[in-house]
């Protein structure tokens, strides 16, 4: 299968990593606007002399029997790119977010499906073993009633330029909520404030006062779960912990956490008289087999491709309904709060 991979900066890397490792795959060509990046992945990779390395995307009109793309380019190019790619037949992979808009990701959902083509969103959070062995508990009613969730994203930079921090770190833990509970929050809320990039010392479209650094986020889902995002890119304590609640007990997905990433902390209330007294507690690492979720979210296209299967795990209509949530958490973060209905 010849694939192109469109992008080699810091994530398109590890994509063009994977897809030449693959047995079924052929790389053919790499595109990046920067003659130095395909210089460098040339070196790195030790590239055959027959990859074509251009710096023009219309370039890969000219390689015949090409099946597919890669997009690991800006999301503010992503509309431009996907669909150029469908309406010249490919089976595409973009980068999260599928785009900036909603509307965009409907009409390019709707065309990939018109020219019976793969479109699917790397949400490689969906693809980690941990996170697939964290829904089969929340799944098999381990954690008994489910009670709220929350999650903390947070590190000392990258400040992003383009976007707020909404944007940049949100999609990855709403990703793994929706994925755990099987579902889609009803209205949601969002609160930020800006310190670094404000209206007044820099050129700014963003309403109502700039790019936000700390951003608190509210999903609440149609049974009422609740799910609380705390995200900031000016915190030295680096987090990336997300936890559901239950009756029963508490499951958690900790990143920063090498030997136990995932943990389900067993514990529950019994009554006596007017008392509630903790029982049961006791906690339990729980085990998954490893795996680079990236080569997962790799292999699956593949395999979607091969099969003439839609992929149900990451497929656009999934990346649309994220983008459509974050829109909406934008509205409200614009609105200095204010509930918005999805």
């Amino acid at each position: 299968m010849k694939i192109a991979v469109i992008g080699v900066g810091r994530w398109g890397v590890h994509l063009l990593r994977n897809f030449l490792a693959h047995p079924q795959v052929t790389v053919v060509a790499v595109v990046d606007p920067q003659p130095q990046r395909l210089a460098g992945v040339k070196q790195q990779f030790n590239l055959e002399e027959n990859i074509l390395l251009t710096t023009q995307w219309s370039a890969l009109q000219q390689i015949s029997e090409l099946t597919a793309v890669a997009i690991a380019t800006p999301a503010t190019t992503h509309y431009t790119l996907i669909k150029q790619a469908l309406n010249q037949g490919y089976h595409v992979l973009a980068e999260k977010p599928l785009t900036l808009d909603p509307v965009e990701c409907l009409e390019l959902c709707q065309l990939a499906e018109k020219r019976r083509l793969i479109l699917m969103v790397d949400h490689t959070y969906l693809f980690h073993p941990a996170v697939q062995q964290g829904q089969t508990v929340v799944k098999a009613g381990t954690l008994g009633n489910l009670r709220y969730g929350y999650a903390a994203r947070t590190h000392l930079g990258p400040v992003r330029q383009d976007v707020d921090a909404l944007w940049d770190l949100a999609i990855h833990d709403i990703a793994i909520f929706n994925h755990w509970l099987s579902a889609i929050p009803l209205k949601v809320q969002a609160k930020g404030t800006v310190w670094l990039q404000t209206v007044e010392n820099r050129e700014l479209t963003h309403p109502p006062s700039g790019l936000a650094d700390l951003v608190w986020v509210t999903l609440t889902y149609p049974n009422g779960f609740e799910a609380y995002i705390h995200l900031c890119w000016g915190n030295p304590d680096k987090q990336r912990r997300l936890a559901i609640v239950g009756s029963r007990g508490c499951l958690i997905f900790d990143e920063m956490s090498p030997s136990s990433p995932l943990t389900l902390l067993h514990g529950e209330f019994q009554r006596q008289g007017n008392q509630f007294l903790p029982v049961n507690q006791k906690p339990e690492v729980l085990e998954f087999t490893p795996g680079e979720p990236l080569q997962r979210v790799c292999h699956y296209f593949i395999l979607s491709i091969i099969e003439n299967t839609a992929p149900n795990i990451s497929s656009g209509w999934v990346g649309t309904t994220l983008v459509k949530i974050l829109s909406g958490l934008s509205a409200s973060l614009h609105q200095r709060g204010e509930t918005v209905i999805l």
